[in-house]
Order: C-alpha cells, then structure tokens, then sequence
C-alpha cells in the first residue's frame, strides 16, 4: 500500500514538473482567443514534454484510481 502512496508522488511530481516546462507562446490573451497565431506544430523537445506531460497524466490517474479502490 505504501508503495501507491509513493508512486504517486513521484508520478505527481513529474506531471507538475512537465506541466512547467511547457511553453507558453500564447499568453493570457490566448485563453480568451485574443491570439493571432495560425496553427502551431509542436517539434522537438516541445513535443517530448508534451507527451510525457500526458503520459504523466495517465499514469497519475490510473494509480490513483488503483488507490482508491484498493483502500
């Protein structure tokens, strides 16, 4: 049981770490469609973050699922 609480954690502390490093082009005004940018294809180490951000996200919610049914 103990081994889920620290599963979580580190999952956790991934997924916010992930979340940080992500780029942040758009800005506020983005979130209101203030933005003029077109399309943006995500390349490089900004596609990794992403899909490790993701896969964090899964994981995160798949023990914690785990946890809660096992208590």
């Amino acid at each position: 049981m103990i081994w889920l609480n620290v599963a979580l954690m580190i999952v956790g502390i991934g997924l916010v770490a992930t979340i940080l490093l992500q780029n942040r082009s758009a800005g506020l005004g983005g979130a209101f469609g203030g933005s003029a940018e077109g399309f943006h294809v995500r390349r490089g180490s900004e596609k990794r973050i992403f899909q490790l951000s993701v896969i964090f996200s899964v994981l995160f919610i798949l023990i914690a699922a785990a946890h809660l049914f096992i208590s």
